[in-house]
């Protein structure tokens, strides 16, 4: 599942001016990440993304965080519980499992355009921008980075 070689293939197709090769790739990363612990970890992921959509934001941080404590080199499961955080407003500890994402999986795009997205929530512009930047250093054709540095560096002047 986690073949090298295959995930360099991907992290290459991010970088191809064919839109269509990009999504595809950027899918296949999402699955790969979404089923590091196979069906468990995917159904577990699933659940408590249901609780969150349906309000129940407490029942879906206890399922994330006692995954996390079962299976804690999930990064996926740390980069949901941080999507919750982030949802929640608690940017401190999104920015702390964001980090731990990216501890355990250094090319988690998603995760630096969440810590962008944390800093950038709480004033810290400069670090929002470098973290977008960071994301786009994988998926050079991220427009929605783009467009944050660029509101990010407008509101530094």
């Amino acid at each position: 599942m986690n073949d090298e070689s295959a995930i360099n293939g991907l992290l290459e197709d991010l970088k191809n001016p064919d839109e269509a090769v990009r999504d595809r790739a950027t899918q296949e990363l999402w699955r790969i990440w979404f089923w590091q612990k196979g069906v468990y970890g995917l159904e577990l992921l699933e659940r408590s993304q249901t609780l969150l959509q349906a309000g129940a934001v407490a029942e879906a941080e206890t399922l994330l965080t006692d995954l996390i404590q079962d299976q804690p080199d999930f990064a996926e499961a740390w980069n949901r519980r941080a999507v919750l955080y982030f949802t929640q407003h608690q940017y401190h500890k999104a920015i702390s499992d964001c980090e731990e994402v990216l501890r355990l999986n250094p090319i988690h795009f998603g995760a630096f355009h969440g810590l962008g997205l944390c800093h950038a929530s709480l004033g810290n512009y400069r670090e929002a921008i470098r973290c977008f930047r960071k994301a786009l250093e994988i998926q050079p054709y991220a427009l929605l980075n783009q467009r944050l540095i660029l509101e990010c560096t407008a509101r530094l002047s």
